[in-house]
């Protein structure tokens, strides 16, 4: 898997591997928060560093569940004939598109849009009747680390340390 920025063009940057492999290099500062290791790698790319020799990686990984609310039918129903109405209006729309016929072209969006929202309510209200009441809440799940390392490789570990030292005396001495 690639992961990339919404800037990236998603293909592989060369020098890295094509499978998962664990990371390399000497640690050079520790951090708390992903902002904090970014914030660091951004001073050191401010500081013409070779930021190729640079990886951050997530220490302590664990997978968080926020719980947004409680579920009540009116969610469970209104979601799922929302999502199903989106699907319709999209189906609809493609019919439309290569239909040939005179006449309406809105016809099949809108006959789209109320069997998606049918349908959508009612497989919500199958997978809902299903649960029996053992998940009657909403969440959001995150991938998170109890910590971030930035690793350097050994050929300028050194140099990246004694960056990340003077940023870390210029933070404290604000």
């Amino acid at each position: 898997m690639i992961v990339t920025n919404p800037l990236s063009s998603g293909r592989r940057a060369p020098g890295l591997p094509s499978l998962p492999t664990p990371p390399s290099g000497w640690p050079i500062g520790s951090y708390g928060t992903y902002e904090e290791a970014q914030r660091a790698v951004e001073y050191l790319v401010g500081n013409e560093f070779t930021v190729q020799d640079l990886t951050i990686v997530g220490v302590d990984l664990m997978l968080v569940e926020r719980v947004i609310g409680r579920l009540t039918w009116g969610k469970v129903l209104g979601t799922g004939a929302l999502s199903g109405a989106w699907f319709g209006l999209f189906v609809g729309l493609l019919l439309g598109l290569f239909d040939n016929t005179a006449g309406s072209t809105a016809a099949p969006m809108v006959v789209g849009l109320a069997a998606g929202a049918l349908f959508g309510g009612v497989f919500a209200a199958l997978g809902y009747t299903a649960s029996r009441g053992r998940r009657d809440f909403s969440s959001a799940s995150q991938l998170v680390a109890g910590r971030y390392d930035v690793l350097c490789e050994p050929r300028n570990a050194e140099k990246g340390r004694e960056l990340l030292a003077k940023l870390a005396a210029g933070a404290h001495g604000s």
